[in-house]
């Protein structure tokens, strides 16, 4: 192993992955844990103050929210979970690389070129193909830099996601200050992420692409296990390693946008999920962790809401309280391993 790769932030449980040392009798009630606890808070969301007068209206209501909130919960957490692995580091995420952003600016975009009452706009599921090509796009051209500039320079990576983070965020700034009131109030909803204002029609269209982008990253487990030994010995092993981080980049990117046109953007929510779970399992195997990884972040998402709605009234929102508190832990993350 190189000693460039020895500077990169370590992850704790999975220094060797072919150990024999790593137990995982205790992963599999940990992950049933997970998955009885969304089932109770979905469970919960839908069927509270429910009866034979109401149930209709608030049925139509609830299950595309829970739904909405399964489903970003999902993608976030598998999405950040993969960027991490092919990056070998646990600081990154997609959303600190700037893809929030660029969704951000993609719908700004969108209403200051054709208008916010144009068919790009009001039309949600071409709105989520734009979106969808264009990010794919941007981690085509962050693959192509990554690796022909920076292969082995973590650091760099980070800054330049930052730059591009702070550049499209910038752009959109720049852009809804010179807007129309009446066209920035068809943008507005898309800066904030919010679980109240679910787009019913976007929730049934992302729902099997989710599926479809998962089973793919699935199938990938075994090759994203090897990723952990480091890219020069997964290539000695036969791994693809310019084909698998293309491939993990674009497919990260599709379910970023998906958690986002949903729900809005949550920068730290990744980073903060992906590294309870690696606390939470002492295990290499991603079968595992991309389980049990969506899954906690679907109850974190439940859990989370139910509280502010019910125990807050709605004084704050989820979105502030998961970036505070992933904020704190990504200074955290960044002051114990001295990534300067």
């Amino acid at each position: 192993m190189d000693t460039k790769s020895l500077r990169r932030v370590p992850f704790k449980s999975q220094i060797n992955p072919l150990s024999n040392k790593i137990s995982l009798s205790g992963d599999t009630p940990k992950i049933i844990a997970l998955l009885v606890l969304s089932l109770v808070m979905a469970a919960l969301f839908i069927g509270y103050g429910l009866t034979v007068d109401n149930y209709q209206y608030f049925l139509s209501r609830r299950v595309p929210k829970v739904l909405a909130m399964v489903i970003a919960g999902f993608a976030i957490g598998i999405a950040s979970f993969c960027f991490q692995t092919i990056t070998n580091n646990r600081i990154l995420t997609p959303s600190i690389m700037g893809f929030d952003s660029l969704y951000l600016l993609i719908q700004v975009l969108v209403v200051t070129v054709f208008g916010g009452l144009s068919v790009m706009m009001t039309n949600h599921v071409i709105n989520f193909s734009i979106s969808v090509v264009m990010m794919m796009g941007f981690s085509l051209i962050l693959f192509l830099v990554y690796f022909r500039y920076s292969a082995s320079n973590i650091i760099s990576l980070l800054l330049l996601g930052v730059i591009f983070g702070q550049l499209f965020q910038s752009a959109s700034s720049f852009l809804t200050m010179l807007m129309d009131p009446d066209e920035f109030a068809n943008v507005q909803a898309s800066m904030f992420a919010s679980f109240n204002n679910i787009d019913t029609e976007l929730v049934y269209w992302t729902l099997p692409i989710l599926v479809f982008v998962s089973v793919w990253l699935f199938k990938l487990h075994r090759t994203l296990d090897v990723y952990l030994l480091d890219q020069d010995n997964a290539t000695s092993l036969g791994v693809d390693i310019k084909r698998t981080t293309r491939t993990v980049l674009l497919l990260s990117s599709v379910l970023i946008a998906i958690s986002t046109a949903l729900i809005g953007p949550i920068m730290f929510f990744g980073l903060l999920i992906t590294n309870l779970t690696r606390e939470w399992l002492k295990t290499y195997q991603h079968k595992y962790l991309l389980t049990a990884c969506g899954l906690m972040s679907v109850a974190t998402l439940l859990t989370g809401q139910w509280i502010i709605e019910k125990a807050f009234g709605f004084e704050t929102t989820l979105s502030v309280v998961i970036n505070f508190v992933g904020g704190l832990y990504f200074l955290f993350l960044l002051l114990r391993n001295k990534v300067v």
